[in-house]
């Protein structure tokens, strides 16, 4: 799976953030899910037009940007993504 197939940006569909499949559900959205508890499967059952592999395709864009991120210190204290 290549996320790059399943993960759209579009600069009129929600300010341009990453979505899935053109649809306005983000990538944040799934991410915001899972981290607040949700199970891929109750995800799943909420939104019956996703995909296993859709939610699988927002942790592998999630983990490609956290991967690519750059990150520069500024002041010693605190830091800024590029």
């Amino acid at each position: 799976m290549n996320y790059r197939d399943i993960i759209t940006i579009e600069p009129d569909k929600r300010g341009g953030k990453p979505c899935i499949r053109g649809m306005r559900i983000t990538v944040y959205d799934v991410l915001e899910y899972l981290a607040s508890g949700m199970t891929i499967r109750e995800i799943l059952d909420d939104f019956p037009y996703l995909t296993g592999t859709d939610i699988r395709a927002c942790l592998a864009y999630a983990a490609d940007r956290e991967k690519t991120q750059m990150i520069v210190p500024t002041n010693g204290t605190s830091t800024v993504s590029l």
